[in-house]
């Protein structure tokens, strides 16, 4: 019977967490009523707060699971390149590609800032997407392809680069602007790489 109730508890979770992603994207955070949530998925108003505490709670869950799923599609594009540079030019081209994406660019780039914070928004991004950048700059290292550096603030350069980035995409209406970024972003790696040629002599 408890395995049940747990069950039945997270069930309840995820689809809370579903209609409110799905109410976010459209709405915006501002917009949605915790309540109506609540009733959507057939559950009262304080199971809704118990799982959790404010509608704040349920909007943290549906950008984790936002971002949880960018970190996912980011390692994919990475995966179908065995070159590690290429990986590195997937997995960033993929990143900016998210803010295509209206429901993540709402709910991830547009809102998460605003609502959580920038330094809970930045925490959250470390564990998804950021991580997957820093272990393919120490692969670069390690390979060679890059110049022997400190990875930590290397990645933390090029992270705060692709979110501003991001972030501009998801609130520009040009229709070049993502090809003129992923342009923009070639050149910007393509230093990295062209600083270790000069530093080997080659």
């Amino acid at each position: 019977m408890a395995g049940t109730r747990a069950e039945q508890r997270e069930a309840t979770r995820r689809a809370l967490v579903a209609e409110g992603r799905r109410r976010f994207a459209a709405d915006g955070y501002h917009a949605v009523v915790l309540s109506e949530i609540a009733e959507a998925v057939g559950v009262t108003k304080g199971a809704a707060y118990h799982h959790f505490g404010s509608k704040a709670g349920l909007f943290r869950a549906a950008v984790a699971e936002v971002q949880l799923e960018l970190g996912e599609r980011v390692a994919d594009a990475a995966r179908r390149h065995d070159d590690p540079w290429e990986q590195l030019r997937a997995g960033c081209r993929a990143f900016l590609a998210a803010g295509s994406d209206p429901a993540t660019r709402r709910i991830m780039l547009v809102d998460a800032p605003a609502v959580l914070g920038w330094e809970e928004w930045r925490a959250m991004d470390e564990e998804s997407s950021a991580r997957h950048l820093t272990e393919a700059l120490q692969d670069l290292v390690h390979a060679g392809i890059i110049a022997e550096q400190p990875v930590q603030p290397l990645a933390r350069l090029l992270s705060g680069a692709m979110n501003e980035a991001a972030l501009w995409l998801a609130r520009t209406a040009d229709p070049h602007a993502l090809e003129q970024t992923e342009q923009a972003l070639d050149h910007l790696l393509s230093g990295l790489r062209d600083s270790t040629g000069r530093t080997e002599g080659g």
